[in-house]
């Protein structure tokens, strides 16, 4: 993987690879920065096969240390900024990291982690801690490497933690060649993004989507990368117009935002494409950024285990909106009996089930934790626990997360076809439905909903919504909300909703 880096220094020496505010990182600084975090992590004994965390917002030093690493032959462990002490602390002892290098900012939970696991920490930015060593510096005198030490398609490259939504967060492990054939099918097969291309880095570089499609896609193909450490739309709106962004790859609470940001900003970037992944996108939200920014939101599928992308809207196939795409290329996507565990068994076209996937982007499987890989993958078959259909034409719509499937009365009731409805009355912002207990019918069906200051009425809602839905589907419960919680990706965490509204 580093020699993703590497060629493109090669090739686009002298064009900018990373922007931040004033900085402008060019491709053959990137590299050289890269190889001398690499001679680092070697003169403190890293060697080929250890694991090197990285808790390091959208900044320039992220790619430092993840190409620095991957080069001395050592795999990254990403580590989410928003998680506390003891969560770091668990990721750093179940994957056995040698060092983790961190920002200042983030120390306060980073530092006192690092102790507790043992771990060697160095840091990046000033305000460090004291007795913390600045990789700056000691970059800055180090031999760099000469160059980046090859590695076997198949070793490990990258270990991505999942949320833990269902217990302890598990380590997917992904190797060179899971990530080299998503990157490459992703950049020149499926998005076909263009050396002249100026990417939005806004999704989180530790997060798998922002890792494979932004960083390393960017890279792949000589573009420049406007980072973005913090999202608040009406900066990032004002920043993709004057850095003239021409892709974007976000989550909706992005594009949300964004639409948001632009009834104040009249001014647009030149985009020419824009992809959304992560979360289930309402089609309404598609619908006004075409015509608020006059541009096709291309809505894709995938997991950290699918490194991460399994399916994608394609210009070959033609697009359509409300779906995630076509199987990308080399990748197998089906729908499979979700009743049935020890097996796959794929069920009638147009028919629910558990989407399923095979192929170059499957993870080697989950660090520490043979039980888990052994239930996740079947026959080969990755089982993603979502719930989902297949067309005629091969394109996959998800329904649901298996484990947001709210019971309602013995009706399986999938949120995401409420919030599609929902999203569709005046004033509704964003809406989150959950399943909430009730001694009658089991589970009871709520809607959480951020809108427009006294635009929305929770009783005229409901009675909206029951024209618009089945009687056993449309909330009986709404909550309002300033902001939904968010997790580091941008998902909303209907967990914390769960939690806010059942004490």
């Amino acid at each position: 993987m580093a020699s993703i880096l590497a060629e493109s220094a090669r090739r686009f020496p002298t064009k900018d690879a990373l922007v931040l505010g004033t900085v402008r990182v060019p491709y053959a600084a990137v590299w050289d920065q890269a190889l001398r975090y690499g001679a680092v992590l070697k003169s403190r004994g890293v060697q080929p096969g250890d694991r090197v965390a990285l808790l390091i917002p959208n900044i320039p030093q992220f790619a430092f240390a993840y190409y620095g690493a991957l080069a001395v032959g050592a795999s990254v462990v990403p580590v989410h900024s928003l998680l506390k002490h003891d969560e770091m602390e668990y990721i750093l002892r179940d994957c056995g990291a040698k060092i983790m290098i961190g920002a200042a900012p983030l120390l306060g939970e980073g530092a006192v982690a690092a102790k507790a696991a043992g771990v060697e920490l160095l840091g990046v930015l000033d305000g460090c801690p004291d007795g913390i060593e600045r990789m700056e510096a000691l970059a800055a005198t180090a031999t760099p490497l000469d160059t980046y030490l090859p590695r076997d398609p198949q070793d490990e490259a990258v270990v991505l933690y999942t949320s833990g939504t269902t217990g302890k967060p598990k380590g997917a492990m992904l190797s060179h060649d899971n990530i080299l054939w998503n990157v490459n099918t992703t950049a020149f097969d499926t998005i076909d993004l263009k050396s002249t291309d100026i990417l939005l880095g806004a999704l989180p570089l530790f997060h798998s989507f922002g890792q494979t499609v932004v960083l390393n896609g960017g890279f792949r193909v000589g573009a420049s990368i406007v980072l973005v450490p913090r999202f608040e739309a009406g900066p990032v709106l004002e920043l993709m117009v004057s850095e003239k962004v021409s892709v974007m790859a976000g989550v909706p609470t992005m594009f949300i935002a964004l639409l948001e940001a632009a009834k104040a900003n009249p001014d647009r970037p030149p985009l020419r494409m824009a992809a959304s992944g992560g979360a289930a996108i309402p089609v309404a939200t598609i619908e006004k950024v075409k015509e608020v920014f006059d541009i096709d939101i291309y809505e894709g599928y995938g997991l950290s285990e699918t490194s991460p992308v399994a399916t994608f809207n394609q210009e070959r196939y033609g697009r359509k909106p409300g779906t995630v795409g076509c199987a990308i290329w080399g990748v197998d996507v089906e729908i499979a009996d979700a009743e049935i565990a020890d097996r796959i068994v794929l069920v009638p076209q147009g028919e629910r089930g558990e989407i399923v996937i095979r192929g170059h982007n499957i993870f080697k499987g989950y660090l520490n934790n043979p039980k888990a890989t052994a239930e996740a993958i079947i026959d080969g078959w990755f089982r993603s626990g979502d719930i989902g259909i297949k067309d005629e034409e091969g394109f996959i719509s998800i329904v649901d997360r298996t484990k947001d499937m709210i019971i309602r009365g013995g009706f399986n009731v999938y949120p995401r076809e409420v919030e599609e409805v929902i999203i569709r009355y005046p004033g509704i912002k964003q809406v989150a439905v959950i399943g909430i207990p009730d001694d009658v019918h089991g589970e009871e069906i709520m809607a959480v909903i951020v809108a427009e200051e006294g635009a929305v009425v929770a009783g005229e809602l409901i009675e909206w919504t029951k024209e618009h839905i089945g009687s056993y589907k449309y909330p009986r419960h709404v909550e309002f909300v300033t902001e939904m919680p968010l997790g580091p990706s941008g998902k909303v965490l209907k967990r914390v909703l769960l939690e806010q509204f059942t004490k």
